[in-house]
């Protein structure tokens, strides 16, 4: 992908052509996913916008995750729709209430049956017809719900899935999932997001949210975004 910029000099105006490298940014609304793109444009990437229409019950997510598109002056944002309800197993595609009393230990109810693993595949298939060897992905291994498929043991292995499993792989050409929050505190992402300039008042955590997207303040998902903006120490724009 190309950018032409005018540049100044000697009086003149001169044009030169520079190249950033392309990324598939899974983009879901949320404040890790939007975090995670800033940070993929800080980084130098030209970004393409992968956001997944899954029949989550929290789908005001979908419209948070095109706010956050515009905001970022992302041109390619492509809405996908790929309905797990047909699947259920999950509180947030099934007819299962979403916990709300208190973190649950191990794996909770609002897992989606191999989620990130979808997502990823669809993200690298896109990222292949692209030209793009680049994917990131907002997943957390320290303030999370305790999702398998978070961890950095994942990422490594998905990234030799994608390398044995595509023509660009075959071919010797290496994917790279990027995840650059898989390290930080919930509290760390918001204090990042804050430093990149980022409106979080755009992303929405809500697990449950009401019909107007309030946030239910109970679910897991809003009571770590609680924690976080508590321990960053900076008001959360979605909760007033």
């Amino acid at each position: 992908m190309r950018f032409t910029y005018i540049v100044p000099r000697l009086g003149r105006l001169r044009l030169k052509t520079m190249t950033k490298p392309l990324a598939v940014v899974l983009l879901s609304g949320g404040l890790d996913s939007a975090v995670c793109a800033a940070v993929a444009q800080r980084d130098g990437f030209a970004l393409a916008a992968l956001t997944i229409e899954y029949g989550q019950r929290h789908a005001i997510e979908v419209q948070a995750a095109r706010l956050v598109a515009t905001a970022l002056g992302i041109e390619r944002h492509l809405l996908l729709p790929i309905d797990l309800r047909a699947f259920g197993g999950s509180a947030l595609t099934d007819d299962i209430d979403v916990p709300k009393g208190g973190l649950e230990e191990g794996v909770p109810v609002t897992y989606v049956p191999a989620r990130n693993t979808v997502f990823l595949s669809l993200a690298l298939a896109w990222a292949e017809a692209l030209g793009a060897r680049d994917i990131f992905i907002g997943v957390n291994a320290m303030d999370y719900s305790g999702y398998p498929d978070c961890r950095s043991e994942f990422i490594h292995a998905f990234e030799q899935l994608a390398d044995l499993g595509t023509k660009a792989g075959a071919e010797g050409q290496r994917f790279h999932v990027h995840t650059p929050l898989i390290d930080l505190s919930k509290a760390e992402i918001v204090r990042l997001g804050h430093s990149l300039g980022l409106d979080l008042a755009m992303t929405t955590s809500c697990y449950d949210p009401g019909p107007n997207g309030e946030p239910c303040g109970g679910c897991d998902s809003c009571r770590l975004r609680a924690k976080g903006f508590a321990e960053a120490g900076v008001e959360d724009p979605r909760a007033r």
